[in-house]
């Protein structure tokens, strides 16, 4: 029986609401040591290679997902298939990867969002359960977080909200959050996604045998 005058315990204590993260995947390169082939268009699997990348953050759980271009970007619009992702280019790709990292952290303002997962698109042996797992472990707005193999840190990384214009701010050249995730190596969260991913880059000719 309800009483008149009893408080619903649900109304009273409101489930928290789910953070929302964003995914931000940098695919502006223009792969100079493949010999002038933007990575982003790199066929694995019968598909670009930024395809993969941006699957795995919307099926690792992000909510929306950013995908900063640079070098090609116009035969990237034309070739990649990225529904439901949002498109921004870097003018200043050239610059390195700290410019792409500004621009992304830069269109994500304003967006009412708790984090972000920041992924690169060279590395199509990092999927959805390694973005998942690393999402995870989001507590605060205040989060500073990675994926680890072999008890080195990896990607994808996880940044609050409250950290993102301090990152953009130390991102410069071609060291992204480099310098900014030493700086604040003991805050790192680290999460080990050695069972799930294998983190090699595509950087070489040689690195082209890890395609499909």
């Amino acid at each position: 029986m309800r009483y008149a005058g009893a408080v619903n315990a649900t109304a009273r204590h409101p489930a928290p609401a789910r953070p929302r993260i964003a995914g931000l995947l940098l695919a502006a390169g223009a792969g100079r040591r493949l010999g002038g082939r933007p990575k982003a268009l790199l066929p694995h699997r019968g598909r670009p290679l930024v395809e993969h990348a941006a699957a795995a953050l919307r099926e690792g759980g992000c909510a929306v997902v950013h995908v900063v271009l640079g070098a090609s970007a116009e035969r990237v619009r034309e070739r990649a298939a990225l529904p439901g992702c949002v498109l921004v280019e870097n003018p200043e790709w050239a610059q390195g990867m700290g410019s792409s990292l500004r621009a992304g952290l830069a269109s994500l303002d304003g967006a009412a969002l708790d984090a972000v997962l920041v992924g690169l698109v060279d590395q199509p042996g990092i999927g959805a359960r390694a973005v998942a797992r690393v999402r995870s472990a989001y507590r605060s707005r205040a989060d500073l977080a990675a994926a680890s193999y072999g008890g080195r840190r990896g990607h994808p990384v996880l940044f609050g909200a409250d950290r993102w214009a301090a990152v953009a701010a130390g991102a410069v050249g071609d060291q992204g959050a480099r310098a900014y995730l030493r700086a604040h190596r003991d805050a790192i969260t680290l999460v080990d996604c050695s069972d799930v991913a294998e983190p090699y880059d595509i950087d070489t000719e040689a690195d082209l045998a890890h395609l499909e």
